[in-house]
């Protein structure tokens, strides 16, 4: 996963309470790493190949650092295999 800048990320602190499902777009095999808001939907682009859950992975790191909480606070509840994902924040 490339590195980003802190400014470059969405400020995502208010999602981060226990049980708080948050519902993304990814586009796997970007050419950059970022987040952005478009039309109410949260899009997620990652560097990482779907496969192996690598993009999974990192969708999962990216949110994390833009939520300020550790990658191992958000789950994914739906959406292995598929774009549009759900992930939830366990309590910690």
């Amino acid at each position: 996963m490339a590195k980003l800048k802190s400014d470059a990320l969405l400020d995502l602190k208010h999602l981060a309470h226990a049980g708080r499902e948050v519902n993304v777009r990814v586009t796997p095999k970007a050419r950059r790493d970022s987040l952005s808001l478009r039309d109410g939907t949260l899009r997620v682009t990652v560097t990482a190949p779907p496969e192996d859950g690598k993009a999974n992975e990192a969708v999962r790191k990216l949110l994390a650092r833009a939520m300020g909480i550790a990658p191992s606070r958000l789950h994914l509840r739906r959406g292995q295999t598929a774009r549009d994902k759900t992930f939830v924040c366990l309590e910690g």
